[in-house]
């Protein structure tokens, strides 16, 4: 059984660190153990490197951001999404009532940096344990380096550059008054530490006990990833960001756009995909019942099917059951509370406008089909007959049916029967039916969903696969090396197994330009990885949140019966200006060091 992460995760519930700051510092597995009893044998060594894996974010658990186990807000914090519940704190970063005092921007902050600390700690001390051979002290430091520089990432994703606290932890005692690193040296010792670590990580797990631990591919991955930020437009010549300075005046965001960041970045791609492609990843198929390949079964199951060969990052202990709930729809008169749900993560209308027709052309495509009224007999990939089905989804893509719920369909859990979901006010999971618990905008998310009952939690959570990979480097290509044949190679790979029409087909041209052929990465990139934790960070980098976050958001007329619930209409007017490119540094810590310095607007 592929565990890693369980066990640590019930080690981990002795090993919680102290909140403040000052305590962090000085912490060990037991409180009554010094760091030499600690690292003496690997017994209680290994529980320490275990609450460093623990800050590796368990995503599905969104209903409560932060916290120790740094949980996102980026599903309904976007305009992928939107939680019912009022308490839900992407909600008030949507509409802007947050600052550098919410509990979450503390959280990410606080808990990044007790993992960093822990990670140099073990990295200091590891060569002390007595019963462990050199090879595995050596991988299992090289593992924390690892951690360490992806907390450093996601830091930087979240709050632009961060304070970069070296190779050596910071003695107990200190009162520590340190600038921010600017963005460029941020990258640069991201990218050097994790490259420095995959030099002694295995390629694969060493069995199925080491599933969840970092290996070369991870690094590799997340270094990539660290360079295509530094790339990026908010990043890369950002003049929005020319204020933000040091006391002494050093500019963190470099002023003189670089294209050649670019580059590295697609050169660091390339390199993965070269070494680990396909013998240690691959794109995840599967064919249906009569051998054929399915793109409905393989864009599904590639989220269901654990440690796939497509899967690079995954966190096996999380959320999964709370997440299912949000997923599964109210179901009113379900004889079985395996089928009953909230339905409360409403997918957008403007993610719903997102997916493809069949013909793999945008609805707002004159040549895509899309029909904008009326209703149809319609087979949708996980029926076994027609239905009359409202015609704007029907005949798109197959990606479509695998991330949304729309009424009228019908749940993937038929060990109860045939449940066809009904979505409407006084429908059997409608806004009147559900009391608290319904789609605050007429469709419900769907991916990530299994096929059984919701409350489970033995499924892993995929943070990075191959897909994601391949749509960066074809991002990051396009800006280096613009009208390069990878380009277009890796956007179809993943058009191919989405199962619609290629780039260059006799049926559909190839994006005539970098312009173009930007505009399409990014689409094809929305659709592939919805709710996968991507959409928010994107647009921020990319520097078009001014114009995806803000003002009205839509869904359908949730308050109403057929056929006015099929209304499009504006359920929220959201709040995006330039200080919400980065979230705030915590009061505390601007208050208590008084060389770092504050995002601007904040």
């Amino acid at each position: 059984m592929k565990n890693f992460f369980r066990q640590l995760i019930y080690a981990c519930l002795a090993l919680v660190l102290l909140a403040s700051c000052k305590k962090y510092l000085d912490q060990v597995p037991d409180d009554r153990l010094t760091i030499e009893e600690t690292f003496r044998t690997w017994n209680t060594a290994q529980k320490f490197l275990n609450n460093v894996y623990a800050r590796i974010p368990d995503e599905f658990g969104q209903r409560n951001p932060g916290d120790n186990e740094n949980r996102g807000l980026w599903t309904g914090g976007c305009d992928e999404a939107d939680y019912v519940w009022g308490f839900v704190q992407s909600n008030d970063v949507n509409i802007g009532n947050w600052d550098a005092n919410s509990g979450f921007v503390r959280d990410y902050w606080t808990n990044f940096y007790k993992g960093i600390r822990a990670a140099g700690v073990f990295i200091e001390n590891a060569d002390q344990i007595t019963d462990l051979t050199p090879n595995l002290i050596t991988q299992y430091k090289a593992e924390a380096r690892a951690l360490r520089a992806m907390y450093y990432f996601y830091l930087m994703r979240i709050y632009g550059p961060v304070v970069v606290m070296g190779e050596r932890p910071a003695p107990v005692d200190t009162s520590l008054q340190i600038p921010r690193n600017s963005i460029d040296e941020c990258v640069s010792y991201i990218a050097d530490e994790l490259a420095t670590a995959a030099q002694n990580l295995p390629v694969i797990p060493a069995n199925d006990q080491d599933y969840g631990r970092i290996t070369k591919g991870i690094a590799l991955a997340f270094r990539a990833n660290a360079l295509m930020y530094g790339a990026s437009p908010l990043f890369n010549g950002n003049a929005d960001l020319a204020a933000l300075k040091n006391l002494d005046g050093k500019q963190l965001i470099n002023q003189t756009y670089d294209a050649n960041k670019w580059k590295t970045a697609a050169d660091a791609y390339k390199a993965f995909i070269d070494q680990f492609v396909p013998g240690t990843y691959d794109l995840f198929k599967k064919n249906n019942a009569a051998g054929e390949f399915d793109p409905y079964l393989s864009c599904r199951d590639v989220i269901l099917t654990d440690w796939n060969k497509e899967v690079i990052l995954a966190r096996p202990g999380n959320s999964l059951g709370s997440r299912q709930y949000e997923l599964t729809p109210y179901h009113n008169g379900a004889s079985s509370r395996d089928v009953r749900g909230s339905g409360g993560l409403g997918a957008t209308q403007n993610m719903v406008n997102a997916f493809f027709m069949e013909n793999g052309r945008s609805i707002d495509d004159p040549q895509s089909g899309y029909v904008s009224s009326g209703f149809s007999d319609f087979q949708a990939p996980y029926d076994t007959h027609t239905k009359n089905i409202y015609n704007q989804w029907t005949h798109r893509e197959p990606r479509f049916y695998v991330n949304i719920t729309y009424d009228g369909s019908t749940w993937l859990n038929t060990s109860y029967g045939e449940i066809t979901t009904r979505l409407y006010n006084t429908g059997n999971s409608g806004k009147q039916t559900g009391g608290g618990d319904y789609t605050p905008t007429g469709y419900v998310a769907r991916k990530a969903m299994g096929l059984g009952a919701w409350d489970i939690n033995n499924r892993s959570l995929i943070l990075v696969r191959l897909a994601e990979v391949y749509l960066s480097y074809a991002e990051c290509l396009n800006e280096a090396a613009p009208g390069s044949a990878d380009v277009l190679k890796y956007l179809n790979l993943i058009r191919e197994r989405a199962g619609i029409p290629l780039y260059g087909s006799a049926t559909l041209p190839v994006p005539a330009g970098q312009a173009a052929m930007r505009e399409a990465i990014r689409k094809e990139r929305r659709v592939e990885l919805a709710f996968e934790n991507n959409r928010f960070f994107d647009v921020r980098r990319w520097k078009i949140a001014e114009q995806t976050e803000n003002g009205p958001m839509y869904g359908l007329n949730i308050s109403a019966d057929l056929p006015d619930f099929l209304k499009v209409v504006a359920f929220e007017t959201r709040v995006f200006n330039k200080r919400h490119y980065l979230f705030p540094i915590p009061s505390d810590d601007i208050n208590n060091d008084k060389e770092l310095v504050q995002n601007p607007g904040w």
